[in-house]
C-alpha cells in the first residue's frame, strides 16, 4: 500500500508498528538470527540467537512458547524465580552483562525474557537487585486469590494445597492451580506478569527422566511451575483458565490468549530457539 492507514502524528500508526515488528523480530528462526542479531545489538544490549524452554505452542499465530521461569522455594515455602547472577563478557566486540546459568540440562539466560518490550523492563537487566518472590497482582482472575490474598502479597506453596481438586467451572477440575503474579517488577518500568500453576502433571512428568524431565526436575519444585505470560503473537496477556470461550479452542484445560487465539500447552515443555531483542544501552 502506497498510503499509511494513520496519519503521519499518529501515535497509533507507531505503537502498532513497534509491536509488530517487535513481535516478528521475536519469532526469527535460527537461519535469519545472526543477521538480525548484527544490525539490531548495541553495546551492552545483547539479544541475538537464543535457545529458550517455553510452554508448548499448540495452535493460533503465536511463532512460539512463552518461557518459563525456573522456581525454588525459601525455608518458609514462599516461592520465588531463579534469576542467575550477571557476568560481563565480550562478544564481536561488544561488551554487555548477561545472566546465565545450566538448569535442568538447559541454559537458563535473562535474554529469555526479552521479547514483546520486557527488553526494556527493570527487572531484566541482569545486574538489576530485585525482589525475586512471585507477588500476588492486582485483580486477580481467580476467585480464590482474589479472597485469601492482597496485592503485593508474596505466593507461598500452602496456598496450592488444594492443588489436586481445584477447578473453576472451565475444563477439568484437579488439572492445576494456578495463580497471577508479578516479579522483578517492583519499583521499575516495565511489568513482568506471571503465572504459577502447580499440577500433579508437572510433579510426574519430573521423575520421567530424559529431556523433559531433566527440565522439571530442576526448573519446578513440589508440582510448581512458573513462566512469563506474554504471548509471543501481539504481546497480550494470556490466561489459563480463565476465558469461558477457551473451550470453544480445545484450550479449557491449558492456556488460551482471548486476543487472537494462541493455544499453550503449560504443562509440556518446547525446547527451541529463538531471536532475543536487545536490551537498551
Amino acid at each position: 500500500m502506497s498510503e499509511d492507514k494513520y496519519p503521519s502524528e499518529s501515535g497509533r500508526r507507531r505503537f502498532v508498528k513497534g509491536v509488530v515488528g517487535s513481535a516478528a523480530l521475536s519469532g526469527v528462526g535460527v537461519g535469519g538470527a545472526a543477521t538480525v542479531d548484527l544490525a539490531t545489538q548495541p553495546s551492552g544490549g545483547g539479544g541475538g540467537p537464543t535457545p529458550y524452554v517455553g510452554i508448548q505452542l499448540l495452535g493460533g499465530p503465536a511463532p512460539r512458547g512463552m518461557p518459563y521461569i525456573p522456581i525454588e522455594l525459601d525455608d518458609e515455602g514462599y516461592i520465588r524465580g531463579v534469576w542467575p547472577e550477571a557476568e560481563t563478557v565480550t562478544e564481536a566486540g561488544r561488551t554487555y552483562d548477561v545472566a546465565e546459568t545450566e538448569i535442568g540440562g538447559q541454559t537458563y539466560s535473562s535474554e529469555w525474557f526479552q521479547y514483546c518490550g520486557r527488553q526494556q523492563a527493570g527487572g531484566v537487566v541482569p545486574s538489576a537487585d530485585q525482589n525475586n518472590y512471585f507477588l500476588s497482582g492486582s485483580d486477580p482472575s481467580y476467585d480464590w486469590q482474589a479472597e485469601e490474598l492482597s496485592e503485593g502479597d508474596r505466593l507461598n506453596i500452602d496456598h496450592f494445597s488444594d492443588y489436586e481438586s481445584w477447578g473453576n467451572e472451565i475444563g477439568d477440575e484437579g488439572v492445576g492451580k494456578p495463580a497471577e503474579a508479578t516479579w522483578r517488577s517492583e519499583g521499575t518500568e516495565g511489568v513482568l506478569p506471571v503465572t504459577v500453576i502447580r499440577s500433579k502433571r508437572i510433579e510426574e512428568k519430573a521423575q520421567e527422566g530424559g529431556e523433559v524431565g531433566n527440565w522439571y526436575s530442576g526448573a519446578s519444585e513440589q508440582g510448581l511451575i512458573a513462566y512469563l505470560n506474554v504471548c509471543t503473537h501481539f504481546c497480550c496477556v494470556p490466561g489459563y483458565k480463565t476465558s469461558s470461550d477457551a473451550p470453544n479452542y480445545n484450550a479449557e484445560n491449558g492456556v488460551y490468549c482471548q486476543c487472537h487465539q494462541s493455544r499453550y500447552d503449560p504443562f509440556t515443555p518446547e525446547f527451541g530457539t529463538f531471536t532475543a531483542l536487545p536490551r537498551p544501552d
